[in-house]
C-alpha cells in the first residue's frame, strides 16, 4: 500500500509540530481508532516514533493511505488508547 501526503501540508506540519508527515511510516505498535467526525472515513493511528508517542490522522484513498496530520500524542490520548 502506498503512502501519500500533500507537500504543502507537510511543510506546515513540520513547522507546527516539528515532524514531517513522511515519518508516519515509522509508527510502531500502532493502535487504530476510527474518527467518525468527517464525511470520509478517517482514522487516528497511535504509536511510537523514536520511543515517543505520536498520533497520525489518516484516510484511505483507493490503494493508498493519505497522511493528514502527525503530532505528539497528548497524555490523555495515551492513557485512553495505549
Amino acid at each position: 500500500m502506498e503512502i501519500e501526503f500533500d507537500p504543502d501540508k507537510d511543510a506546515i506540519n513540520l513547522q507546527k509540530h516539528g515532524i514531517s508527515l513522511a515519518r508516519a511510516v515509522e509508527l510502531s505498535d500502532i493502535i487504530v481508532v476510527e474518527d467518525g467526525r468527517f464525511s470520509e472515513p478517517r482514522y487516528r493511528l497511535y504509536g511510537q516514533i523514536d520511543g515517543k508517542y505520536y498520533c497520525a490522522a489518516v484516510t484511505q484513498r483507493e490503494n493508498s493511505v493519505r497522511i493528514i496530520n502527525l503530532r505528539r500524542s497528548h497524555r490523555k490520548e495515551i492513557k485512553r488508547h495505549v
